[in-house]
Order: C-alpha cells, then sequence, then structure tokens
C-alpha cells in the first residue's frame, strides 16, 4: 500500500493453524477488553448482532478458519490471510471475491493505541462483524468489483468512499448517532472522538450529490477524523451501491478536491486505503 512496515504476518501451518505466542494473545485479550466496553452504546445495531454471531474468544486471537464458519453461513464472505502489506490491485481483487484480507499479525505493545497498518484485531474486531450483514457485505463486495477495473487515478478518488463508510462511517439512528466503521470500532480514541468531538463535522451521505460530496473530500490516516459521513440505515448503502458510482468518480475529477480541514501533509505520509 505504499509504506513499508516493520510487522510481518504469521504463516499458518498444513491444517491452517496459526500458532500465537502468549504474549499476543495477552495483546489480543486487552485490546478487545478494553474496546468491547467502549463500543456499549455507540457502535450500530448491526455491529453488535454480527460481533454476538462471531463469538470472538476473549482470552486469545481466533482463528481465521473460525471466523470464517460464521461469514460464510451469513454472507458467503472469507477472510483471506495476507501479508502484512499488499498493493492495490490485489485489495480490489480479494474484495470482489468476497475475502476480506487480514494481515496475521497483531500490534506491538509500544504501538498499543495507535498503528498505521491494520492488524489483525483491527481486521477480525473492526470489521468482520459488519461482514455478517448482507448490505455490507454487498456493498464491499461491489467496491472491489469498481477498484478492481478503475485506473490508477480513479482508485485515489474511490480510496474516498471507502475512507468513509467501511472504515469511518457513521449511522444517524432514531437511538442517536452510531459506528458502523471499522477504523473507528478498533480504536477507542477514535470512538470516543467520533461520537462526542464538538469541532468534528458529520454530514449525510445518503443521496448521488453527498457521496460526489465524499469522493471530492481529503483524508489523512494518521489524524482524528475532521469530518464524518453518516447514513440513515444500512439499506443506504444498497441504494449507493446502485448509483453509477464511476460517473460520479468521473464528475469528482472534473470539479476536483475540497480544500483540506487539517494541517498540510508531511511528504512521507501518503494517502491509502486502511485495508
Amino acid at each position: 500500500m505504499g509504506k513499508a512496515t516493520k510487522y510481518v504476518s504469521k504463516k499458518a501451518d498444513d491444517n491452517g493453524f496459526i500458532h500465537w505466542s502468549e504474549e499476543e494473545n495477552q495483546t489480543w485479550q486487552a485490546l478487545i477488553e478494553r474496546q468491547l466496553a467502549c463500543v456499549q452504546g455507540k457502535a450500530c445495531d448491526e455491529y453488535m448482532q454480527g460481533l454476538e454471531k462471531l463469538n470472538l474468544p476473549s482470552n486469545r486471537i481466533p482463528q481465521l478458519s473460525e471466523v470464517n464458519q460464521v461469514l460464510m453461513a451469513e454472507t458467503g464472505w472469507q477472510c483471506a490471510q495476507v501479508p502484512a502489506l499488499i498493493g492495490f490491485g490485489e485489495f480490489f481483487r480479494l474484495l470482489s471475491e468476497k475475502k476480506f484480507p487480514v494481515a496475521t499479525f497483531i500490534r506491538s505493545k509500544e504501538e498499543f493505541d495507535y498503528l498505521q497498518e491494520p492488524d489483525i484485531f483491527h481486521e477480525i474486531f473492526g470489521h468482520c462483524a459488519m461482514l455478517t450483514n448482507p448490505a455490507f457485505a454487498n456493498f464491499t463486495q461491489a467496491y472491489g468489483q469498481l477498484g478492481l477495473n478503475a485506473s490508477k487515478e480513479e482508485r485515489v478518488y474511490l480510496a474516498r468512499l471507502y475512507w468513509f463508510t467501511v472504515e469511518f462511517g457513521l449511522m444517524q439512528t432514531p437511538q442517536g448517532l452510531r459506528i458502523y466503521g471499522g477504523g473507528v470500532l478498533s480504536s477507542p480514541g477514535e470512538t470516543d472522538y467520533a461520537m462526542c468531538e464538538g469541532n468534528a463535522e458529520r454530514r449525510y451521505l445518503t443521496n448521488e450529490a453527498q457521496v460526489l460530496d465524499v469522493l471530492r473530500t481529503p483524508y489523512r490516516i494518521d489524524i482524528m477524523q475532521p469530518i464524518y459521513f453518516m447514513i440513515e440505515k444500512m439499506s443506504d448503502l444498497d441504494a449507493i451501491r446502485a448509483l453509477d458510482l464511476m460517473s460520479l468518480v468521473e464528475q469528482a475529477k472534473a470539479l476536483g478536491l475540497h480544500a483540506p480541514k487539517f494541517p498540510k501533509k508531511t511528504p512521507s505520509t501518503q494517502e491509502k486505503i486502511a485495508s
């Protein structure tokens, strides 16, 4: 994804089993216990229902086969074991095939609170519960199919749609604001910020004009988000999926980007999808 990493994914044995160390399992336990407490009353109902279906262990890192059994039964998805970082082409291909890329490493204690590259906790806890929901799962697959056939420039625009939905999406429900994006749900700081920060903008994402707005909105991966986009119900993702999204990408290219609402990036920070 355009960035070096110090992490290396662990390989499975001949039976597909990944051997995690006691320290790695302890890191998972500390992460999941902290975040389970954090998302109560903040995560959307669809996420909490998915989490219940996954029934993730708290005292050890789950095996991908355990997660796959649930995903396959619910929506036909699977987790695909990948290296710590993969290219855009592989990322889109996997999503188009209903395979969610999961890097099989877990963060070090030094990066317990934040790391830029997505680890197994982010992928499993943040995303896989939502992949039990048909509207979310279908949207993610359609996104992969679009990206697979897009040019390099078009993929940069599509990345913004993924960022503001799958990673950082919010939902304005009758019960109040809720979270469905995995980048928020796997981060205690971002969970509280997205729900409570008074200076953050929260815009709706329920029609074609608002999708165009998303495609023109710059973001940074290394800061709290100044802008979030909200759907009202999970079926809004079905409606977005039904739009001519590549036509909207062309419109966004012609109109240009909105002025960023964050400090200028340093040369070392590159916009990317946090897959």
